[in-house]
């Protein structure tokens, strides 16, 4: 399962602490992020990151590609709601790529910590009974 990690600003620090305290979950899986918070999370974490773009660069739309791909199977992406601002836009068309390929999507740590628990435990193997084009189950 590929796992990627984007987070704003603000929010970078809660982002690389929520991998530190999940770091025995990650390694059986990929994890792929946007410049910065890649960077950090590897530092804090020595966990391998495929790190691209920095968001404002073009990193969410990288792996926004990804996702169209079904390359991506979950994202956490930490978003700072307070002022976010002009990166608000950002964000719209990567919800809208989640939603219509059925990809969980966390942007606050309470609803990450929930998903990487459910991963943990075995429950997110719904992408092999799920179509992706259209969200028939198989």
């Amino acid at each position: 399962m590929t796992i990627a990690l984007i987070a704003h600003d603000k929010k970078k620090e809660l982002m690389v602490q929520l991998c530190i305290a999940y770091c025995a979950t990650p390694p059986s899986h990929n994890l792929c992020a946007t410049g910065t918070t890649g960077k950090l999370v590897s530092e804090a974490t020595g966990l391998p990151v495929t790190r691209f773009l920095s968001g404002p660069q073009g990193g969410d739309q990288q792996i926004g590609a990804r996702i169209g791909y079904n390359e991506i199977d979950l994202v956490l992406f930490f978003r700072d709601p307070v002022t976010a601002g002009d990166r608000e836009p950002d964000l719209q068309p990567l919800l809208k790529l989640c939603d219509n390929y059925n990809i969980p999507i966390a942007t606050n740590v309470a609803t990450a910590e929930v998903l990487i628990q459910g991963l943990a435990r075995g429950d997110l193997g719904w992408r092999d009974i799920v179509n992706p084009k259209n969200g028939v189950i198989l």
